[in-house]
């Protein structure tokens, strides 16, 4: 079968072929390819896809619970995979699976409990602002998987290099230096390369790809001539203010990047100081029905 997914037309780079190897990104799932498959197809097999996914007992009913979350949009309940892939179509479900998939291609992940549920807080967070500020292509579902991926390349350096953790709390504490100028100096790579490295490989959608390698470049957020898609500008603004909400809210895992980033995140969002404010109020019921 071709690496390319549907609409990508380039092939994997080199780039992309060593970091997946020197890095050891997580290798795609399986079902990921046999449901791109069928999207290439000009008639695709929804009973084939949905025998692929029932014949999880997990994925199934991770779907089914995706489907039904708020942020993928179907106006009445699912309660089976057939019913999921007819309300969300296979590019959607593509991309619930590989969320549901995420946590699962990491070997010993409890390892890593308190950053995996920071990232569903996260997520949670960033789809439910996506349908809160309304601004064009931005997507409450794209929001959603973004932030569950946005830093997948922690984890992915984490069990690549020992001494990372030492380097990530660095990045933590720089005040004014990028965060990956800060992982530059110790390592061939960075979290958000990484990330968006798996991404790619993973065929989520380019805006989400591109959003990951730049959720650290300001000058990205703040001009349209960065060639940043908007899409992925604001991708990047939600899932920021969500973790600035997150951590105003809960008072963990305190960061530098809000001081770094959230002017430019505000000013592309439309968020004034009572508008802000009133945020962290609606989020701690989020942050709360997600714990």
């Amino acid at each position: 079968m071709s690496d390319n997914p549907p609409g990508r037309q380039r092939p994997l780079d080199e780039l992309l072929e060593r970091t997946i190897r020197d890095i050891d990104i997580p290798p795609r799932p399986t079902i990921i390819d046999r449901i791109c498959h069928e999207m290439r197809r000009e008639q695709p097999d929804l009973q084939y896809v949905r025998q692929q996914i029932s014949a999880d007992v997990s994925l199934a009913a991770g779907l089914i619970k995706t489907a039904n979350s708020p942020y993928f949009g179907c106006h009445s309940r699912c309660r089976s995979v057939r019913e999921a892939l007819l309300m969300l179509g296979l590019d959607a479900t593509s991309r619930a699976i590989a969320a549901i998939s995420l946590r699962q291609a990491f070997p010993g992940s409890a390892h890593y409990e308190r950053f995996w549920q920071a990232s569903a807080q996260i997520a949670a967070l960033s789809g439910w602002l996506a349908q809160t500020v309304r601004k064009p292509a931005l997507r409450a579902d794209d929001a959603y998987t973004y932030g569950l991926f946005r830093d997948c390349g922690i984890v992915i350096l984490l069990r690549r290099f020992p001494a990372y953790m030492q380097t990530l709390g660095r990045a933590n504490r720089e005040a004014e230096r990028a965060f990956t100028d800060v992982e530059g100096e110790a390592l061939p790579t960075n979290h958000s390369l990484v990330g968006c490295l798996m991404a790619r490989n993973w065929w989520l959608p380019e805006e989400i790809s591109l959003a990951i390698r730049n959720h650290h470049d300001r000058d990205a957020i703040d001009h349209f001539e960065s060639g940043l898609p908007a899409a992925s500008r604001y991708l990047v603004a939600v899932s920021q203010t969500a973790e600035h909400i997150l951590q105003e809210v809960t008072g963990a895992s305190h960061t530098e990047e809000w001081k770094k980033l959230g002017p430019s995140c505000r000013r592309l969002l439309g968020l004034d100081d009572a508008a802000l404010a009133n945020l962290y109020c609606d989020g701690a019921a989020v942050i709360k029905s997600n714990a």
